[in-house]
């Protein structure tokens, strides 16, 4: 987009407000915000943002790229200084022209936190509070928006490249940055406290198995053990509470599946950071304003099906989706590698259960269970802990029924024993001893394990 298609608004609100009021008193809709002009008197530093935005019009001439007249935006802002000295003495020069290039280039106020490599998560609690997530620790910015109108704008400039929208009758919507980072906004109504904006951002460069052993998530023994058990296409289900890593996780697995693989990825927003040649993504799509067109993750699931897939990624299993990944997973579709929200992998089992049911089948439990058991090898759980780390706390096999009951048997599984003077977790991965059911698959796939990683190195 043209610099001048991004400040036309600045020109007709001038025109409109000539003779009704000093030029100084412009209304704000600027950069695509709010058209409606406020009564209220602007800031020195408004004020200062107002006539760059003029000068900048008028430099520009023609239809110049927005990129060749950044550079040029300090010296503009030095020359009104020159003349208008005394009027804006007390305004931080340098801020308000970082502020322009952020609206113009990025995303506002807080750009710089998504420029930001240490920031994890950005949450936006209305126009005054803005927090961020760094180092697994939540902390307070210093950093705030104008107002409401220009969180609004924001949100719309993230969302309206993808077709998608909100407003007061759609106040909610998920959407993704161009880096594939997960948005989410919430409007009022039903944002009481005004637009929030919450930003899962993701590294530029995705995670390999070696940042998730340096960075303590899981050993070189579970490692070794999770490459073996994708590359002979087990079916591994990730899961976790909210912010545990399940996303991250699934990108590091997935990076086990060899190239020449065709892989089907599912997705609410697609997330997914894949190396891999041959993939395809999809990505659902909710209602129109007439409340048509919704196409959810259970219609991708069974799209997918026809597609001829060597391995199916779903981003997150939610809903009655359930049920079509477990007939896919026992009707020869394996190496699948989906996600869920749990507490423990029994939760994950009875939330399947619960998920199954919501499809509108009026299955037995044992049926369903006896489907679970027969559609899943193992369970990848991981856990946040208070300190910020993030860990996988069990490597749990399902090894099929007795009676009734899933039975289930932890392969690793992460002790906490305490905490260190600054609040650090202490803990250990240990081994249970068990050698997995499954090893037999493992090796008719040509992939050998030694049982030596079973074993627990440091038992007394």
């Amino acid at each position: 987009m043209s610099l001048l298609e991004k400040l036309n608004t600045v020109k007709k609100i001038e025109e409109e407000k000539q003779q009704a009021e000093p030029e100084s008193k412009a209304g704000t809709a600027v950069f695509g915000e709010s058209n409606k002009t406020s009564d209220a008197p602007i800031s020195k530093e408004q004020e200062l943002m107002l006539k760059l935005q003029k000068k900048i019009m008028y430099e520009a001439k023609g239809d110049q790229d927005v990129k060749s007249i950044i550079p040029k935006i300090d010296s503009i802002a030095q020359k009104i200084l020159e003349t208008e000295e005394e009027s804006f003495e007390t305004v931080d020069t340098k801020k308000v022209v970082q502020d322009l290039i952020n609206d113009v280039t990025g995303y506002g106020p807080i750009n710089p936190l998504l420029l930001d490599p240490e920031v994890t998560e950005v949450m936006v609690n209305g126009p005054y509070k803005v927090y961020v997530e760094k180092h697994g620790k939540i902390k307070l910015t210093t950093i705030k928006f104008r107002d409401n109108d220009q969180v609004m704008n924001v949100i719309d400039k993230i969302v309206s490249p993808l077709g998608r929208r909100i407003d007061e009758s759609s106040p909610m919507v998920d959407a993704r940055l161009p880096d594939g980072s997960r948005v989410n906004a919430i409007i009022p109504p039903l944002a009481l406290n005004g637009p929030s904006i919450t930003i899962r951002k993701f590294s530029k460069d995705p995670y390999t198995i070696e940042n998730l052993i340096e960075f303590g998530t899981v050993t070189s023994d579970m490692a070794q053990f999770l490459d073996a058990c994708v590359k002979a296409k087990l079916n591994v289900f990730i899961s976790g509470g909210t912010g545990s890593g399940k996303t991250t996780t699934l990108n590091v697995l997935s990076g086990f599946i060899p190239n020449d693989e065709r892989i089907v990825t599912i997705e609410d927003s697609a997330e997914l950071q894949l190396s891999q040649d041959h993939v395809v993504s999809l990505e659902a799509r909710p209602a129109n304003m007439e409340g048509k067109g919704a196409v959810t993750i259970r219609n991708l699931v069974k799209n997918s099906l026809r597609m001829r897939p060597d391995r199916i990624v779903i981003g997150e299993v939610r809903g009655e989706e359930a049920l079509d990944m477990l007939q896919a997973m026992n009707t020869g579709h394996d190496g699948s590698l989906p996600t869920g929200h749990a507490n423990s992998p029994r939760d994950m089992l009875s939330r399947l259960e619960t998920m199954v049911l919501m499809a509108g089948m009026n299955l037995p439990d044992k049926a369903i269970r006896e489907q679970i058991a027969a559609a899943m090898n193992l369970i990848v759980h991981e856990s946040r802990f208070p300190d910020g780390t993030r860990k996988i706390t069990a490597l749990t096999e399902i090894q099929g029924m007795e009676g009734d009951i899933i039975t289930l048997q932890d392969i690793f599984v992460y002790e906490q024993k305490g905490k260190d003077e600054n609040g650090r977790v202490i803990g250990r991965f240990r081994p249970t001893g068990i050698r997995p059911k499954f090893m037999d698959k493992l090796m008719n796939s040509g992939i050998q394990v030694s049982n030596d990683i079973f074993w627990d190195k440091q038992r007394v």
